[in-house]
């Protein structure tokens, strides 16, 4: 490759980063439902994807569907969340944001 090729290859790698990290950041046009733990669900989620994820998945999510995946972004991803800040978040998220579970078959 050319030095004028990898000069522009890297100047379109950073104006690209730079228009994804500033999409990306800007929240102002999501709004969550009020109560409580939702300033630590617009903490902890957004410090890793958009806080729309959350409307996208609530009409799938009941509490168990909810809790395995914030349990998924503790221990795969790496979200820096303690016991207590899943609780709150799953806690959150199913009464905002869960379905109700299906009937148990008799």
């Amino acid at each position: 490759m050319s030095h004028k090729h990898a000069v522009r290859n890297a100047i379109t790698s950073v104006v690209m980063a730079g228009s994804i990290a500033t999409a990306a950041a800007d929240e102002t046009s999501i709004r969550l439902t009020e109560g409580p733990g939702l300033p630590q669900v617009q903490a902890s989620c957004s410090m890793c994807h958009s806080l729309d994820y959350i409307l996208m998945n609530s009409p799938f999510q009941d509490k168990a569907a909810w809790e395995k995946t914030v349990n998924k972004m503790v221990k795969v991803m790496g979200a820096p969340l303690t016991a207590e800040d899943i609780a709150t978040v799953v806690g959150y998220l199913d009464s905002h944001y869960g379905k109700e579970p299906a009937p148990a078959s008799p």
